[in-house]
């Protein structure tokens, strides 16, 4: 099902589309972002919305906690903005301090995207695309991005692709507010992350480019346990983020990327893609949006900082290459 979301500042049309049916699993997209603005399942018979949302268009422009967003080109952290590329040093949108993060000022999830491809009939299938010209947010090359949702009784597949004539660093993924269950807090989930490793982060939040075992610390979400975090002072990770805001270096043979649960267990959701999943208890949700309610994010995605950091997997995209990505999300409801 499509209908309007609403017009931009400039007169353009912005869409919301529905798939899914009624038995199972819904989503909305936006064409603006390509913001996943609702995932929603029946749970004793009543939908609920296992996302945070808002609910006019003017809100989403003016967010800057990427609410939904698909991020992009490079989602998370490039330090300093800069990163060099077959000897020629890039200067990309520093947005979060002297850093860029998510893809700069505007990035991908605050461009108008095209609708490819929608199966209206079956509502099961759409394809959306996005054109970042040569240089948007400092970037080389001309890019064409896609994302395409598939969606069936209990999962979200989520496939993202890139092609480039030019060399540029891809990391696409997404950036939910997840709350299963929105009338508890969402430090009340139960969270399993089955990761032996964990990137620690110097000033500013750009990992170290170490690798360092979750085994003993904080870190530690091999078991699925309850996710308020601990004090701060008791790790100094969690004082240089305020709480959790780090990537875990995902095992390949691994069962999931990570496993949420709401606080009584009446919904999981499994979450497959990689190689990292970056983990943020959503500490600082409130100073932008203080009615939202409280998330917490988790991103399959490449590594951070993969630009500047020779021993991470690589994330630059060449010409007559495709990048591709793929999210799943799969949810269980007991009967």
């Amino acid at each position: 099902m499509l209908r309007s979301f609403g017009s931009l500042e400039d007169g353009r049309g912005v869409e919301a589309i529905t798939l899914g049916d009624a038995s199972g699993l819904q989503v909305e997209v936006l064409t603006y972002g390509a913001i996943l603005r609702s995932l929603n399942v029946p749970v004793r018979g009543v939908r609920r919305d296992l996302i945070l949302h808002f609910d006019r268009l003017e809100q989403y422009e003016r967010d800057r906690a990427y609410v939904g967003s698909l991020v992009g080109r490079f989602g998370n952290r490039i330090a300093g903005g800069r990163f060099e590329l077959d000897g020629r040093l890039h200067q990309v949108t520093p947005n979060e301090g002297v850093n860029h993060l998510h893809g700069g000022a505007l990035g991908f999830g605050k461009r108008l995207w095209r609708v490819l491809d929608l199966d209206e009939q079956g509502q099961t299938r759409l394809v959306l695309g996005y054109r970042s010209p040569d240089g948007e947010e400092g970037y080389p090359g001309n890019v064409e991005a896609t994302a395409e949702f598939a969606v069936s009784r209990d999962v979200l597949s989520i496939a993202l692709s890139a092609r480039s004539d030019a060399a540029t660093p891809i990391n696409l993924t997404y950036h939910p507010y997840f709350n299963l269950d929105a009338r508890k807090p969402a430090i009340e989930q139960h969270l399993r992350i089955p990761a032996r490793h964990y990137l620690p982060v110097a000033a500013g939040l750009i990992p170290t480019g170490e690798f360092a075992p979750v085994e003993g610390t904080t870190f530690d979400f091999r078991a699925s346990r309850r996710l308020g975090p601990p004090a701060l002072q008791s790790h100094p990770q969690l004082g240089l983020a305020g709480g959790y805001d780090h990537c875990w270096m995902l095992d390949p043979h691994a069962d999931c990327a990570c496993e949420l649960a709401s606080p009584n267990r009446d919904v999981t959701l499994r979450m497959s893609g990689g190689p990292g999943l970056q983990f943020y208890n959503g500490q600082f949700l409130s100073r932008s949006h203080p009615a939202l309610g409280s998330g917490v994010i988790l991103e399959p995605q490449g590594f951070p900082d993969a630009p500047n950091q020779s021993g991470f997997p690589p994330a630059i995209l060449r010409p007559g290459e495709q990048y591709r990505a793929k999210i799943e999300y799969r949810l269980e409801v007991p009967a």
